[in-house]
């Protein structure tokens, strides 16, 4: 039994040891996207210097979202004349709009499909403009390798970051749900069209042979997107600074670790990777006290509670015969109402219904009284709402939209409007009315609300402890299957089907040759008799 005096040494030391071990901090640099993407990338960030690692940002010198240095990071700025901003994003959602509220058609179908695909184009566009303009700025990237950074952390939405990685030679780790081509799962796991809804196809895991068909389209959409389109827009640059032997594919492939910002209580069940963490809901946290103003305001909604409404980051007003069609059918409700809305006010505004630049929307739907929310169908919105258990009232616009909203629609917990179907009938107040008084929207919200939040680790932190890991072994590279590096038809066994055909080809060739030469002898033979 050892002193008393050595026991209480063995303990400070072990304290000291791992407390120097928890704050000896990495060198992290960060590729972000703008918008609401940048908005958990930042809370990710907060996080990692929390923990005592040293974050760099790269942004452009238009940069919408992300501000020129902060408390827990420092920027580095790329010059660039134009950026994923208001004045590119705001002509974008009013086509969609316009497109989305026409009736539907073949040619609007069409219309809309074309518009998205001209809106992926132009956006790597501007990243690839950005990324030349770095590979360029020789003095740049000879300080970025001087920092002797640990790994990159990216949104692979655009793909200057994969590309900077490379270059770097770091350990690359995706934040992600989309990357250039689509939803990240489609090239990294095996994802059979049969239950795997493509995005846009307004599609569940359930689908019929039609439904099948429909989905298959979409894929060859999705593809052919990605073939001719983007992919070339980015190969073009790997052949200009590494060299053609350098395939972009495999730079996007080869990531040691995909954070995923969904789990499986929002996504349909699939197939997944060894390299695939789930971290959806990581930006989700308890709610904290409202500010005075507003919670004088909620509080006056008595037992009839709080109605809350956002349209996200991408879309600041709706068109004007829109919003009113909204506050008319506000006006007639009994609870209180919050709106983020920018713009003129409703003529039909009722005096129940509060406009604001700006809300707390995590607190918001964390308060006792809140009964509803009404929302577009982003992502961070839709997991605050499981994570708080509030049931939804979906105005899906564009881009994923439609099918985030119908997960949660085919887990009984929201509503989904078309705008094309607001203004007709009452439908907006007769879809509010519903989701209130129909008690199983919120049953199945809050049981959704229970099984993410019943894990082993809060998403953050499993986010967190993997980064962490990558930084630690210096990539995952044991994580990664070899699928990445297989050309498509390497990948599926066309080669092998095809020689395995040939055989048998040629075996069943040899046997009905020499039967035919049997048979041949055997009539020569026959006719000599004769």
């Amino acid at each position: 039994m050892p002193p008393h005096g050595n026991v209480s040494f063995l303990l400070l030391f072990s304290v000291v040891f791992l407390s120097c071990r928890i704050c000896h901090g990495g060198k992290i640099l960060v590729v972000p996207v703008e918008g609401s993407h940048w908005v958990n990338m930042d809370i990710l960030i907060k996080a990692l210097h929390s923990r005592g690692h040293s974050v760099d940002v790269v942004r452009a010198n238009k940069s919408w979202y992300i501000k020129d240095n902060s408390s827990h990071y420092k920027t580095i700025t790329v010059p660039i004349t134009e950026a994923l901003n208001h004045d590119f994003v705001n002509p974008i959602v009013k086509r969609m709009i316009d497109i989305e509220r026409g009736e539907s058609s073949l040619l609007s179908f069409a219309s809309l499909q074309l518009e998205m695909c001209s809106t992926m184009i132009n956006l790597n566009r501007i990243m690839c403009k950005m990324a030349t303009n770095m590979f360029e700025d020789k003095d740049l990237m000879n300080r970025l390798k001087e920092r002797e950074y640990d790994l990159v952390l990216i949104d692979p939405l655009g793909a200057a970051g994969i590309m900077l990685a490379h270059a770097l030679k770091l350990p690359l780790v995706y934040n992600v749900r989309w990357i250039t081509s689509g939803e990240g799962h489609l090239v990294i796991a095996p994802s059979p069209l049969s239950y795997i809804p493509m995005t846009g196809s307004g599609l569940s895991d359930k689908m019929t042979f039609m439904q099948r068909l429909k989905n298959l389209i979409f894929y060859v959409i999705w593809q052919a997107q990605d073939v001719f389109l983007i992919n070339p827009q980015y190969q073009a640059l790997c052949d200009k600074f590494f060299g053609p032997e350098v395939r972009y594919s495999d730079l996007l492939k080869g990531a040691d670790l995909w954070l995923m910002r969904v789990d499986f209580v929002f996504e349909f069940p699939r197939p997944t990777m060894p390299n695939a963490v789930y971290m959806g809901g990581f930006h989700c946290k308890p709610a904290e006290p409202l500010p005075e103003h507003l919670e004088e305001f909620v509080q006056s909604s008595g037992e009839h509670g709080l109605i809350i409404m956002s349209m996200g980051t991408f879309v600041s007003e709706l068109p004007a015969d829109i919003t009113n069609v909204i506050a008319a059918a506000f006006a007639k409700l009994p609870q209180k109402v919050i709106w983020r809305h920018k713009g003129d006010r409703p003529v039909a505004l009722g005096n129940n219904t509060l406009l604001v630049d700006w809300m707390p929307q995590n607190d918001l739907l964390g308060h006792p009284k809140i009964k509803l929310f009404v929302a577009h169908g982003g992502t961070n919105g839709l997991q605050e709402a499981i994570y708080h258990g509030v049931p939804v009232v979906g105005l899906p616009l564009f881009s994923d939209q439609y099918d985030n909203l119908l997960r949660l629609k085919e887990r009984g917990g929201a509503k989904i409007l078309t705008l094309n179907a607001l203004d007709k009938d009452d439908n907006f107040l007769k879809a509010i009315q519903e989701v209130l008084n129909e008690p199983s929207y919120r049953m199945n919200m809050q049981r959704l609300s229970r099984l993410h939040r019943d894990t082993p680790m809060k998403p953050l932190d499993t986010a967190l402890f993997w980064i962490e890991f990558v930084m630690r072994h210096k990539g995952a590279a044991h994580l990664r299957t070899e699928s990445y590096r297989l050309p498509w038809y390497s990948y599926h066994s066309v080669d092998v089907i095809l020689l395995l055909v040939g055989v048998v080809l040629i075996i069943l060739a040899t046997f009905a040759a020499l039967i035919r030469c049997l048979c041949s002898v055997c009539l020569r033979r026959k006719s000599k008799r004769d």
